[in-house]
C-alpha cells in the first residue's frame, strides 16, 4: 500500500520546522497531504520557506480542519505547562503526533510485518542503538538507523518486508507515538533526567515503559529499580522479556560481568562474547549496552560468529567515551556527552591508573558529590565553567583541583602535567558531568572543539600511532 492513500487531501498542522519538522513536513506534502508549519525562530522559518514548505501562523481555523497536530518533540507536551499549540489542538479535538507515529501509521500499513527496533533509556541508548544497527549491516542485512539519532525518521527510506529499522526514541517522542508498537523493544536504563519536562521521576519512567508495552519482545537492563519495576510488570503479563542482568540467578535473558557476556537459559551459562580490549565499548556500561544489542540481534537470527565479529569491527560514537589519541603517555578520551553525573560515573568507573579529570559547564541537581568514591583514583581535576565554584568546594581537600574556567587552558594544563610526569596507563577524561551550554552550544560542539585543542597539542598522538595503554576495569 502506498502512503498517499493514508495521506492524500488531509490537512495537518505542524509547530517545529528543525531538521525532523522539515523532513515530516516534505513527507507528508509528497504523499498529497497539505501541512501548515510554523517556528518560533526565523532562521527555521526561512529554512521552511526555501525548502517550499507552507510557512504560516497557526491560526484556530488551522487547527479546526486538520486531521492532527504534528508537534516537534522539543515542545513541552505537558510541564511546566502544555504548550499554545497543544491547548489549541486540545480544544479542536484533534491528536498531538509526531514523527515517529506517522512512521508507525505508514508501517502498519505498507510493511506491518517488516522489523522496527525501538531503543530508548536514560544514558546508553544512542550506544546500543548504533551497535545494534552495526551489527546487522556488518551481517549483510539492510538496515536503516534514526530517530532521535542520526537522520529524522522520515527522511528514511519506508519499511519494507526485509528491511530493518532501528530507531531511538526519546521520552519526548514516545509521549508523541500512541500507536508505538515495535517488534523488539530496548530499555538500557533509567536516571533523573528531563524531570524539568515530566514533573516527576515516575511520570518520566512511565513515558519510557510505553516503549516497552507495545513491543512484542522486550529487553530491559535492570540496573536500577525504576527499570527492574517494568521488567517485573512485563513479566507478570507473561509477556516476551528478556532482562540484561548481573544477577548470575536469574533464569533467562543475558548475564554480563566485567567484559564478558554470557546468555542465561535455566541453570545454564554460556558466553556470547568478551569486549576485552575493544576501545569503543569499554567500561561496565558499555558491557551493558552490548549486551542489549546482542539480545537484539540474536533475536534476529544473527549468528554467533557474525556477532563477535561485529562487536571487534565496532568504531563506537563520538563524544562517547571516544578514544582521541595520546599526549605522551596518556590516553586522551572526550566523554563530551556526559552532561550528567550519572554518565560520568560510567567513565570513572571504566578506566584504571591515573585519571586526569576536566570537568564542569552548567551543573545540574546534585552536582558531583555522587562521584566521591572515585575521587581517589583522580590524579587532578580541572575545572571550568559555570560549575567550577561549585565543584571546586566538592573536591577540595579531596582531590588536587585547578580551576582552570576555560576548556583550552584545561587542556593546556592537562597537557603540560601529563607531559612533565609521564605515567604508564594515565587517562585524560574529558568528562563534564554538566550541561555544555554556558560556553558551547551543545555537547557536540563542545567534544569537537575538545578533539581540535587535543590535537594541536604539541606531543600529541593517533590512536594508529600508539597501542592502548589503558585498561578496562
Amino acid at each position: 500500500m502506498n502512503p498517499t492513500l493514508l495521506y492524500s487531501g488531509r490537512k495537518f498542522v505542524l509547530f517545529g520546522l528543525g531538521n525532523s519538522g522539515r523532513a515530516t513536513a516534505h513527507a507528508l506534502v509528497s504523499w498529497g497531504a497539505q501541512v501548515t508549519g510554523w517556528d518560533d525562530a526565523e532562521a527555521s522559518r526561512s529554512k521552511a520557506r526555501e525548502e517550499g514548505l507552507t510557512v504560516s501562523d497557526l491560526t484556530s481555523d488551522l487547527f479546526q480542519t486538520a486531521s492532527a497536530l504534528i508537534l516537534s518533540p522539543g515542545v513541552p507536551l505537558t510541564h511546566p505547562k502544555p504548550h499554545w499549540t497543544v491547548v489549541a489542538a486540545q480544544e479542536a479535538g484533534i491528536p498531538i503526533i509526531g514523527d515517529i507515529e506517522i512512521f508507525c501509521q505508514v508501517r502498519a500499513q505498507v510493511a506491518p510485518g517488516s522489523a522496527f527496533i525501538a531503543v530508548t533509556g536514560t544514558n546508553g541508548k544512542s550506544t546500543t542503538t548504533s551497535l545494534i544497527a552495526h551489527l546487522l549491516a556488518a551481517d549483510g542485512r539492510d538496515v536503516v538507523v534514526g530517530g532521535n539519532l542520526g537522520p529524522p525518521i522520515l527522511s528514511l527510506p519506508l519499511p519494507s518486508p526485509d528491511r530493518i529499522h532501528v530507531i531511538e526514541c526519546s521520552s519526548f517522542q514516545i509521549d508523541l507515538t500512541p500507536s508505538l508498537a515495535p517488534t523488539i523493544g530496548v530499555l538500557t536504563n533509567l536516571t533523573p533526567d528531563h524531570l524539568d519536562r515530566h514533573g516527576t521521576m515516575d511520570n518520566y519512567a512511565l513515558s519510557k515503559e510505553r516503549l516497552i508495552e507495545g513491543s512484542n519482545l522486550a529487553i530491559v537492563g535492570v540496573s536500577d529499580p525504576y527499570s527492574a519495576a517494568i521488567a517485573s510488570r512485563r513479566a507478570a503479563l507473561n509477556l516476551p522479556l528478556l532482562r540484561v542482568t548481573t544477577d548470575p540467578d536469574e533464569k533467562q535473558g543475558l548475564y554480563y560481568q566485567g567484559t564478558r557476556i554470557f546468555k542465561l537459559c535455566d541453570d545454564e551459562r554460556v558466553e556470547l562474547a568478551d569486549l576485552e580490549g575493544l576501545l569503543s565499548l569499554r567500561g561496565t556500561h558499555n558491557t551493558q549496552n552490548a549486551a542489549a544489542a546482542i539480545a537484539v540481534v540474536s533475536a534476529l537470527g544473527m549468528p554467533e560468529q557474525s556477532i563477535f565479529r561485529g562487536l571487534r569491527s565496532f568504531p563506537g560514537l563520538p563524544h562517547r567515551l571516544e578514544a582521541v589519541g595520546y599526549i605522551g603517555d596518556a590516553l586522551v578520551i572526550n566523554d563530551s556527552k556526559a552532561t550528567n553525573a550519572e554518565a560520568t560515573e560510567r567513565a570513572l568507573e571504566a578506566y584504571e591508573g591515573k585519571i586526569y579529570w576536566i570537568l564542569g559547564g552548567r551543573s545540574k541537581a546534585g552536582g558531583i558529590e555522587s562521584l566521591g568514591s572515585y575521587f581517589s583514583r583522580i590524579e587532578k581535576a580541572y575545572v571550568i565553567g559555570e560549575a567550577m565554584k561549585e565543584f571546586g568546594e566538592t573536591l577540595h581537600g579531596r582531590v588536587p583541583v585547578e580551576k582552570a574556567l576555560t576548556l583550552d587552558h584545561a587542556v593546556q594544563s592537562v597537557a603540560h602535567d601529563v607531559l612533565v610526569s609521564p605515567s604508564e596507563g594515565a587517562v585524560i577524561l574529558f568528562s563534564p558531568a554538566c550541561a555544555s551550554f554556558d560556553q558551547f552550544r551543545n555537547f557536540e560542539h563542545r567534544g569537537d572543539e575538545f578533539r581540535r585543542m587535543i590535537k594541536s597539542i604539541n606531543g600529541f598522538r593517533a590512536i594508529s600511532e600508539g597501542s592502548d595503554h589503558a585498561s578496562a576495569s
